[in-house]
Protein backbone atom coordinates (compact mmCIF):
# COMPACT_ATOMS: atom_id res chain seq x y z
CA UNK A 1 0.00 0.00 0.00
CA UNK A 2 2.57 2.52 -1.35
CA UNK A 3 2.13 6.18 -0.65
CA UNK A 4 0.24 8.59 -2.71
CA UNK A 5 2.88 9.34 -5.37
CA UNK A 6 2.33 5.82 -7.10
CA UNK A 7 -1.37 5.98 -6.96
CA UNK A 8 -0.66 9.51 -8.72
CA UNK A 9 1.23 7.76 -11.35
CA UNK A 10 -1.31 4.70 -11.77
CA UNK A 11 -4.05 7.85 -11.96
CA UNK A 12 -2.23 9.59 -14.52
CA UNK A 13 -1.67 6.63 -17.22
CA UNK A 14 -4.10 4.58 -19.24
CA UNK A 15 -2.57 1.09 -18.38
CA UNK A 16 -0.66 0.62 -15.73
CA UNK A 17 1.68 -2.50 -15.49
CA UNK A 18 2.51 -4.67 -11.80
CA UNK A 19 5.54 -5.70 -13.19
CA UNK A 20 6.90 -8.84 -11.06
CA UNK A 21 9.11 -10.13 -13.11
CA UNK A 22 11.92 -8.42 -11.80
CA UNK A 23 14.72 -9.18 -8.97
CA UNK A 24 13.28 -9.02 -5.51
CA UNK A 25 15.09 -6.11 -3.01
CA UNK A 26 16.03 -7.38 0.27
CA UNK A 27 15.41 -4.66 2.67
CA UNK A 28 13.25 -2.29 -0.30
CA UNK A 29 9.41 -1.35 0.20
CA UNK A 30 8.38 -4.50 -1.56
CA UNK A 31 7.26 -6.08 1.38
CA UNK A 32 7.40 -2.69 3.72
CA UNK A 33 5.71 0.68 4.22
CA UNK A 34 5.29 2.76 6.77
CA UNK A 35 2.78 4.62 9.06
CA UNK A 36 2.40 6.77 11.65
CA UNK A 37 1.59 6.25 15.23
CA UNK A 38 -0.51 8.84 17.00
CA UNK A 39 2.05 11.27 18.47
CA UNK A 40 5.26 8.95 17.74
CA UNK A 41 7.36 9.11 14.84
CA UNK A 42 6.48 6.82 11.82
CA UNK A 43 6.85 2.96 12.36
CA UNK A 44 7.22 0.13 9.54
CA UNK A 45 4.32 -2.24 8.73
CA UNK A 46 5.79 -5.37 7.32
CA UNK A 47 4.51 -8.65 5.53
CA UNK A 48 7.43 -11.11 6.39
CA UNK A 49 8.77 -13.66 3.23
CA UNK A 50 10.21 -16.60 3.09
CA UNK A 51 13.68 -17.02 1.84
CA UNK A 52 14.19 -13.18 0.81
CA UNK A 53 16.94 -12.94 -2.00
CA UNK A 54 17.89 -10.73 -4.46
CA UNK A 55 18.24 -13.88 -6.31
CA UNK A 56 14.65 -14.55 -6.75
CA UNK A 57 12.10 -13.01 -8.30
CA UNK A 58 9.20 -10.85 -6.97
CA UNK A 59 6.83 -13.51 -8.83
CA UNK A 60 8.97 -16.26 -6.65
CA UNK A 61 8.85 -14.78 -3.23
CA UNK A 62 6.28 -15.66 -0.67
CA UNK A 63 4.71 -14.70 1.99
CA UNK A 64 5.84 -16.24 5.42
CA UNK A 65 2.20 -17.44 6.63
CA UNK A 66 3.85 -18.88 9.49
CA UNK A 67 3.88 -15.54 11.53
CA UNK A 68 1.12 -13.77 12.57
CA UNK A 69 1.80 -10.72 10.40
CA UNK A 70 -1.98 -10.10 9.81
CA UNK A 71 -3.03 -9.43 13.60
CA UNK A 72 0.16 -7.57 14.15
CA UNK A 73 -0.47 -4.89 10.87
CA UNK A 74 -4.11 -4.60 11.72
CA UNK A 75 -3.08 -3.82 15.57
CA UNK A 76 -0.40 -1.62 14.54
CA UNK A 77 -3.11 0.23 12.34
CA UNK A 78 -5.71 0.04 15.10
CA UNK A 79 -3.27 1.70 17.76
CA UNK A 80 -2.03 4.24 15.40
CA UNK A 81 -5.37 5.45 13.70
CA UNK A 82 -8.33 4.74 15.97
CA UNK A 83 -8.82 8.46 16.38
CA UNK A 84 -8.27 9.92 13.35
CA UNK A 85 -11.48 11.11 11.51
CA UNK A 86 -11.75 8.60 8.74
CA UNK A 87 -10.85 5.65 10.30
CA UNK A 88 -14.34 4.20 10.76
CA UNK A 89 -14.91 4.44 7.20
CA UNK A 90 -11.60 3.22 6.00
CA UNK A 91 -10.66 0.65 8.41
CA UNK A 92 -13.02 -1.73 6.88
CA UNK A 93 -11.12 -1.78 3.67
CA UNK A 94 -7.70 -2.50 4.78
CA UNK A 95 -8.94 -5.57 6.97
CA UNK A 96 -10.63 -6.44 3.69
CA UNK A 97 -7.40 -6.50 2.24
CA UNK A 98 -5.32 -7.89 4.85
CA UNK A 99 -7.80 -11.07 5.74
CA UNK A 100 -7.23 -12.28 2.73
CA UNK A 101 -5.61 -15.90 1.67
CA UNK A 102 -2.44 -14.96 0.07
CA UNK A 103 0.67 -16.78 -1.36
CA UNK A 104 3.07 -14.54 -2.84
CA UNK A 105 3.98 -11.00 -1.99
CA UNK A 106 3.29 -10.23 -5.36
CA UNK A 107 -0.63 -11.74 -5.13
CA UNK A 108 -1.07 -9.29 -2.07
CA UNK A 109 0.31 -6.05 -3.74
CA UNK A 110 -1.85 -6.52 -6.85
CA UNK A 111 -4.87 -7.11 -4.70
CA UNK A 112 -3.95 -3.77 -2.27
CA UNK A 113 -3.13 -2.02 -5.51
CA UNK A 114 -6.31 -2.64 -7.18
CA UNK A 115 -8.85 -2.77 -4.18
CA UNK A 116 -7.03 1.03 -3.06
CA UNK A 117 -7.75 2.23 -6.95
CA UNK A 118 -11.41 1.06 -7.06
CA UNK A 119 -12.33 2.76 -3.79
CA UNK A 120 -10.62 5.87 -4.69
CA UNK A 121 -12.71 5.49 -8.46
CA UNK A 122 -8.78 4.99 -10.79
CA UNK A 123 -10.47 3.88 -13.97
CA UNK A 124 -6.71 3.00 -15.30
CA UNK A 125 -6.14 -0.30 -16.78
CA UNK A 126 -4.08 -2.19 -14.27
CA UNK A 127 -2.05 -4.90 -15.88
CA UNK A 128 -0.69 -7.70 -13.51
CA UNK A 129 0.02 -10.75 -15.67
CA UNK A 130 3.64 -10.34 -16.93
CA UNK A 131 3.18 -13.48 -18.97
CA UNK A 132 2.84 -11.45 -22.38
CA UNK A 133 6.31 -9.64 -21.84
CA UNK A 134 8.41 -13.40 -21.13
CA UNK A 135 9.50 -12.93 -24.94
CA UNK A 136 11.09 -9.34 -24.31
CA UNK A 137 12.95 -11.10 -20.82
CA UNK A 138 14.42 -13.77 -22.88
CA UNK A 139 15.52 -11.45 -25.33
CA UNK A 140 17.13 -9.02 -22.47
CA UNK A 141 19.46 -11.83 -21.33
CA UNK A 142 22.36 -11.19 -24.26
CA UNK A 143 22.01 -7.66 -23.32
CA UNK A 144 24.94 -7.58 -20.56
CA UNK A 145 27.12 -8.69 -23.02
CA UNK A 146 26.20 -5.54 -25.33
CA UNK A 147 25.27 -8.29 -27.75
CA UNK A 148 21.85 -6.10 -29.29
CA UNK A 149 21.19 -8.81 -32.22
CA UNK A 150 17.88 -9.71 -30.81
CA UNK A 151 16.67 -6.19 -30.18
CA UNK A 152 18.77 -4.62 -33.43
CA UNK A 153 16.34 -1.58 -33.25
CA UNK A 154 18.38 -1.22 -29.39
CA UNK A 155 21.63 -0.06 -31.50
CA UNK A 156 20.57 3.45 -31.65
CA UNK A 157 21.50 3.86 -27.63
CA UNK A 158 22.55 0.34 -26.63
CA UNK A 159 20.53 1.13 -23.27
CA UNK A 160 21.09 -1.01 -20.56
CA UNK A 161 18.68 -3.92 -19.91
CA UNK A 162 16.68 -1.72 -17.06
CA UNK A 163 16.09 1.00 -19.66
CA UNK A 164 16.02 -1.32 -22.41
CA UNK A 165 13.00 -3.21 -20.91
CA UNK A 166 10.85 -0.06 -20.74
CA UNK A 167 11.48 0.86 -24.15
CA UNK A 168 10.21 -2.57 -25.02
CA UNK A 169 7.47 -2.83 -23.13
CA UNK A 170 6.66 0.19 -24.62
CA UNK A 171 6.80 -0.74 -28.36
CA UNK A 172 4.86 -4.00 -27.52
CA UNK A 173 1.96 -1.98 -26.30
CA UNK A 174 2.35 0.92 -29.26
CA UNK A 175 2.47 3.40 -26.41
CA UNK A 176 4.11 6.97 -27.53
CA UNK A 177 4.24 8.19 -23.67
CA UNK A 178 6.18 6.53 -20.40
CA UNK A 179 5.26 7.98 -16.99
CA UNK A 180 7.51 6.91 -14.04
CA UNK A 181 7.90 7.72 -10.19
CA UNK A 182 10.07 11.00 -9.55
CA UNK A 183 12.59 8.90 -8.41
CA UNK A 184 13.24 7.76 -11.99
CA UNK A 185 15.15 10.76 -13.05
CA UNK A 186 18.44 8.59 -12.32
CA UNK A 187 17.61 6.10 -14.36
CA UNK A 188 15.87 7.29 -17.36
CA UNK A 189 17.01 9.93 -19.45
CA UNK A 190 14.25 12.30 -21.82
CA UNK A 191 16.58 12.22 -24.68
CA UNK A 192 17.03 8.85 -24.62
CA UNK A 193 13.66 8.04 -24.78
CA UNK A 194 13.07 10.70 -27.54
CA UNK A 195 15.54 8.45 -29.92
CA UNK A 196 12.48 5.54 -29.70
CA UNK A 197 9.34 7.58 -30.08
CA UNK A 198 8.65 7.55 -26.60
CA UNK A 199 7.93 10.90 -24.31
CA UNK A 200 9.40 10.35 -20.99
CA UNK A 201 7.70 11.75 -18.32
CA UNK A 202 7.74 12.27 -14.54
CA UNK A 203 5.25 12.73 -11.92
CA UNK A 204 5.98 15.38 -8.87
CA UNK A 205 3.89 14.85 -6.31
CA UNK A 206 3.27 18.62 -4.52
CA UNK A 207 3.76 19.59 -1.69
CA UNK A 208 0.82 17.72 0.49
CA UNK A 209 0.17 19.03 4.10
CA UNK A 210 -2.42 17.35 6.17
CA UNK A 211 -3.44 17.04 9.82
CA UNK A 212 -2.29 13.87 11.38
CA UNK A 213 -3.86 14.44 14.46
CA UNK A 214 -1.06 14.91 16.30
CA UNK A 215 -0.41 16.83 19.30
CA UNK A 216 2.63 18.33 18.03
CA UNK A 217 1.09 19.47 14.99
CA UNK A 218 4.06 17.92 13.34
CA UNK A 219 3.77 16.62 9.35
CA UNK A 220 5.82 13.48 8.15
CA UNK A 221 5.74 13.56 4.26
CA UNK A 222 5.45 10.04 1.99
CA UNK A 223 3.63 7.50 4.74
CA UNK A 224 1.54 4.66 3.27
CA UNK A 225 -1.60 5.52 1.54
CA UNK A 226 -3.36 4.24 4.59
CA UNK A 227 -1.97 7.58 6.09
CA UNK A 228 -3.82 10.03 3.67
CA UNK A 229 -7.02 7.84 3.65
CA UNK A 230 -7.18 7.73 7.46
CA UNK A 231 -6.95 11.59 8.00
CA UNK A 232 -8.50 12.67 5.02
CA UNK A 233 -11.05 9.84 3.79
CA UNK A 234 -12.31 9.02 0.38
CA UNK A 235 -13.35 12.15 -1.14
CA UNK A 236 -10.46 14.62 0.25
CA UNK A 237 -7.58 11.65 -0.84
CA UNK A 238 -9.13 11.39 -4.69
CA UNK A 239 -8.54 15.38 -4.34
CA UNK A 240 -5.16 15.20 -3.36
CA UNK A 241 -4.59 12.61 -6.20
CA UNK A 242 -4.18 15.65 -8.48
CA UNK A 243 -1.65 17.01 -6.92
CA UNK A 244 1.42 16.75 -9.23
CA UNK A 245 2.88 17.55 -12.04
CA UNK A 246 4.42 15.94 -14.68
CA UNK A 247 8.16 17.12 -15.50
Amino acid sequence: MPYIGYFQAIAAVDKYILYDHLAYIVNGWINTNRVRQRNMPECDIVVPVQQKSSYKLIAETEIDNSKPWKSKILKTLQLGYAKSAYYKEVMPLIEDIISREYTGISELNAVSIRKICEYLDIKTHIVSDCSQYFQIEEKLQAIDNADYSSLPYMEATKPIRKVARVIAICRQENADTFINAIGGTALYNKQEFSKYGINLQFVKTNDICYDQNCKDGSFIPNLSIIDVLMHNGKEKTKMLLNEYSLV
